[in-house]
């Protein structure tokens, strides 16, 4: 992959463990020449990212509305930084541009957009590998609630393990490297769970 679209936080969050590996991953896509793609900010742990990766002379290339130019502070010291008329536009070219997918701690609109990526490779929309970097174990209720999904026949096994999950970000490459997209049909009837 030579473009991974990162999904985190636009806050720091309480455990500094979430900020070193934001730092992680910007240093190591900077050493394996990785183009960072995200949301275009400058704070938080998106910030963290972009700065790791940009300090150790790696690309990233900031995708952020006009709206939340001001409120995400824009980073200006990006490779490449394009601002969008709003969030569908954003998310949607982070998607053309990234050849795979992590999503970090965050809130809402880190999960808004792991879902957005999981629901579109579900329906066959990208071949894509998405990634869960689940540090401190911060993803773990999340992971809890998809086997619980599985278990009362709402999401297909299959389907499931198209989210791959480590807690550090060489593992998790390495999954993501490994991966094959698998043709897997979304929906459930009694007669196919």
């Amino acid at each position: 992959m030579k473009s991974i679209a990162v999904y985190c936080g636009s806050s720091a969050g309480t455990d500094v463990r979430y900020r070193e590996h934001a730092t992680q991953v910007g240093q190591t896509f900077a050493q394996r020449g990785i183009t960072l793609v995200y949301g275009g900010g400058n704070v938080g742990l998106m910030g963290a990212v972009a700065d790791a990766t940009m300090a150790n002379g790696g690309q990233a290339i900031g995708i952020i509305p006009g709206f939340l130019a001001d409120k995400e502070v824009a980073h200006l010291g990006l490779t490449q930084l394009e601002v969008v008329d709003n969030m569908h536009q954003r998310k949607l070219r982070m998607v053309e541009l990234a050849e795979g997918f992590i999503a970090m701690p965050g809130g809402f609109g880190t999960l808004e957009e792991l879902f957005e990526v999981l629901t579109w490779g579900q329906l066959g929309l990208h071949r894509k590998p998405i990634g869960l970097l689940n540090v401190a174990g911060f993803y773990d209720a999340l992971i809890h609630l998809l086997e619980h999904m599985v278990l009362q026949g709402l999401l297909r096994s299959e389907n499931r393990r198209q989210l791959l999950v480590a807690d550090n970000v060489d593992e998790l490459l390495a999954q993501m490297n490994a991966w094959q997209p698998s043709n897997v049909e979304k929906w459930l009837t009694p007669s196919r769970t």
